[in-house]
């Protein structure tokens, strides 16, 4: 059951889903009724919404109009929840588009998600991004809330630092003792194979600056999954900065080592969310803040005090 207009929920799917194909098999319509509602609805806005390619992307009036379908979709469901008490058939689940990144996902992310799905029964559409660049999805209307290490708000949003994520350069003992047998310095890195996540992933690239002040051109390996980042690690692929809440197990067992026990960098976390008044959204903020604050470190290198 849906309260909004037909032609909005419509243009909400097409960009959910990425196609007009995908956005009739989830409403269950033809294509041909998703381009027709979407033709009507640009043809009374004036204004192309949704460009047509694989994936479909919203244009910049389609970014706005889609901020604001977001929005009424999340208020919708919570409208629906308040009459689902005396009629059944007006539960809906509230669903909420998040934007994070992998390292958040792989780490302490997931029990705060799932203690709001056990008790209020919350849907979670989660998009990875880079935490450098999560807060573009906010500016695009695509989520309502972004982990993020931009601590500027987006227009129309609120700001909750979530505490500091500290990544450690680490490679398994063999690849040290191979590459890094005279220390950590600039020849070591330049020849070294690095593990970079995807190609907006700055941090190892920070991290050599950091260390050496030098511009270097190590080889690289691609490798888009924050376990398989570890585990390419251990088996000698390249060395990483990996995050420190992840690394407990491997340094403990010595399949990773760090380069440098006195190296590392420290990326401080925030919770970007639209302001809008929303219980969900609101219990939502809560339980981010309470998952950061057991895993998450402050400023000074210790970890959060409840």
């Amino acid at each position: 059951m849906t309260l909004l207009n037909p032609q909005l929920t419509a243009f909400a799917a097409v960009l959910a889903e990425g196609s007009f194909d995908a956005a009739a098999r989830r409403l269950s319509l033809t294509p041909s009724a998703i381009s027709q509602r979407i033709k009507a609805l640009e043809d009374r806005l004036g204004q192309v919404l949704i460009l047509r390619r694989l994936p479909c992307r919203a244009t910049p009036a389609g970014q706005r109009l889609l901020r604001s379908v977001q929005q009424m979709q999340l208020m919708e469901a919570e409208t629906l929840g308040e009459f689902a008490a005396t009629d059944p058939a007006n539960r809906a689940a509230s669903t909420m588009a998040i934007a994070a990144n992998a390292d958040s996902l792989a780490s302490w992310l997931l029990p705060a998600l799932a203690e709001l799905h056990a008790r209020h029964g919350m849907l979670f559409d989660i998009r990875t991004e880079d935490q450098d660049h999560s807060a573009d999805l906010l500016r695009d209307g695509s989520v309502l809330g972004a982990i993020t290490a931009d601590a500027k708000p987006v227009q129309g949003c609120a700001v909750k630092k979530l505490g500091v994520m500290r990544y450690l350069p680490i490679a398994s003992p063999a690849f040290v003792e191979k590459y890094f047998s005279d220390g950590l310095n600039a020849a070591a890195l330049g020849q070294a194979p690095v593990l970079i996540f995807n190609r907006r992933d700055a941090l190892q690239t920070r991290f050599m600056r950091a260390v050496t002040r030098a511009k270097l051109a190590p080889p690289i390996h691609y490798i888009p999954s924050s376990t398989a980042f570890i585990e390419a690690t251990a088996l000698g692929l390249g060395w990483a900065m990996a995050p420190a809440a992840m690394l407990a197990g491997p340094l403990v067992s010595g399949a990773v080592q760090t380069l440098a026990p006195e190296r590392w960098l420290d990326v401080p976390m925030y919770w970007q969310h639209w302001t809008i008044r929303s219980p969900a959204l609101t219990q939502l903020t809560g339980a981010l803040l309470r998952a950061a604050a057991q895993d998450l470190q402050i400023s000074d290198g210790t970890r959060h005090r409840r």
